[in-house]
């Protein structure tokens, strides 16, 4: 009894010390993506529509980086465990090598190809020209969000948390003043409308950068702190584990990132409405369900500790009590985004159809909040931390391609359904992946020790 109630005490201790700081980050990050999209929706809903478009291409590089980042992080949460520094700062450096390698060739094909990718979204000249606008500028910042993820990323996973939690509090707080002086032309700045929301996030991401790196750097025996050489130091052997166990990762979350966004097109043709209220909507259910992405990125780190340790049964034992945790907030959060709806709808300038619209695609979202998250947790949190990634790849590459994308489609040209309705059908397919992977989670095929 007394080493069940020491082992609970160890867990919520460990939980809080590495969850807190990434939902406060994500509340504060998702937080502030809201008020720009209350700025940038009162130049009306094109606008609206044509970052969020633009946006979209930002979330395929952005989940690429998060396969790259979170695969590798297995690896150093596990040499963590048995505090192998040397070699975590040789899977440090290959981020370095592959963020870097991904940021550039993502900004040449957006820069070339901005105009014919945001055609294929939506048929309205006016939200194309705008979001090619706001990607030429955006696209520059891709190096620098890269690096900064990368540090982020493997921060988490060796506990080293508040830093960079504050420091990216302090870019978007930036990036949210400077939105204010940009889009709108104040304090004697020039008006840039999209534009300048575009400049703001490329000087905030360039600070991010910046801040990030001193701290790592000037921190006393800082774990990620390698030089030049040792981030080199990795030799092919290591390159090939790392990349076996990411390129899973990579596919699901670049496979998922797509097929999220190819919803955008069967959304497009419903009007230019309808990608402005999923644009919305999504950054709503991104703020309450934050603290599911704390949970979920805390149990990899958590359990891949352990993990590395090789005490998989007391991994288990901390899957179980997370499995409970994550519960627990469904209800709470599905109950709350279901009450406020209405408070969030007053809070858009949007025309009485519009905001319509937006209320009933807020209750699809908080009804389907509960198989959502459980997925979240179970596939980043649970069964990756033990470097399952492979059958984690194959269930979402299944469910979104196969049931999620069709769907879509299929209420959209056939049904002709109104928005909620079709996100519901889109929504399904979780419901399926979430059976699948509990009965993945039964097996135990998930505890394995890379290291």
């Amino acid at each position: 009894m007394k080493k069940n109630r020491k082992l609970d005490k160890e867990f919520y201790k460990l939980l809080i010390v590495v969850a807190i700081p990434i939902i406060i980050q994500n509340l504060i990050s998702i937080g502030l993506n809201m008020v720009d999209s209350i700025m940038i929706g009162k130049l009306g809903v094109n606008p609206l529509a044509a970052v969020g478009l633009a946006n979209r291409i930002y979330f395929i590089f952005s989940m690429i980086c998060f396969g790259i980042f979170s695969g590798s992080s297995i690896f150093i949460a596990q040499y963590w465990g048995v505090k192998d520094i040397k070699n975590i700062k040789k899977v440090f450096g290959i981020n370095i090598f592959l963020g870097t390698a991904l940021s550039l060739v993502s900004t040449i094909v957006v820069l070339i190809f901005s105009k014919q990718i945001l055609s294929i979204f939506s048929s309205d000249n006016s939200v194309v020209e705008q979001g090619v606008d706001y990607l030429r500028i955006i696209c520059f910042s891709y190096i620098f969000t890269a690096l900064s993820f990368a540090a982020s990323f493997n921060s988490r996973a060796i506990h080293k948390l508040r830093i960079p939690t504050l420091i990216s509090a302090i870019a978007i707080m930036i990036n949210t003043f400077l939105n204010y002086l940009l889009i709108y032309g104040k304090f004697g700045f020039p008006e840039f409308g999209v534009k300048g929301a575009a400049i703001a996030t490329f000087i905030a991401r360039i600070i991010e950068f910046i801040f990030m790196f001193l701290y790592i750097y000037k921190s006393k025996n800082h774990p990620l702190a390698a030089t030049f050489k040792e981030m080199l130091s990795w030799d092919i052997t290591m390159l090939k584990n790392v990349i076996k166990t990411s390129f899973p990762v990579i596919v699901s979350e670049s496979s998922w990132a797509l097929g999220t966004t190819v919803y955008y097109i069967a959304y497009g043709i419903i009007g230019p409405s309808a990608i402005a209220v999923v644009q919305v909507a999504y950054i709503i259910n991104d703020l309450f369900q934050s603290m599911f992405l704390g949970v979920g990125n805390a149990a990899s780190v958590i359990l891949g500790n352990e993990i590395g340790k090789n005490n998989l049964e007391k991994a288990e034992n901390y899957s179980k009590k997370l499995i409970k945790i994550t519960f627990i907030l469904n209800i709470v959060v599905s109950i709350a985004l279901i009450l406020v709806r209405n408070i969030i709808v007053d809070i858009y300038n949007f025309d009485s159809n519009t905001s319509i619209m937006l209320e009933k695609s807020l209750i699809v979202f908080a009804l389907f909040t509960t198989p959502k998250m459980f997925t979240y947790v179970f596939i980043c949190g649970i069964l990756r931390s033990g470097g399952d990634t492979k059958y984690c790849m194959t269930v979402e590459l299944i469910t979104i391609w196969l049931i999620g994308v069709p769907l879509a489609f299929f209420g959209v040209l056939v049904l002709k359904l109104p928005l909620h309705w079709v996100l519901t059908l889109v929504f399904s397919e979780e419901i399926i992946k979430l059976f699948i992977i509990v009965k993945r989670y039964k097996t135990k095929n998930w505890l394995n020790n890379l290291i």
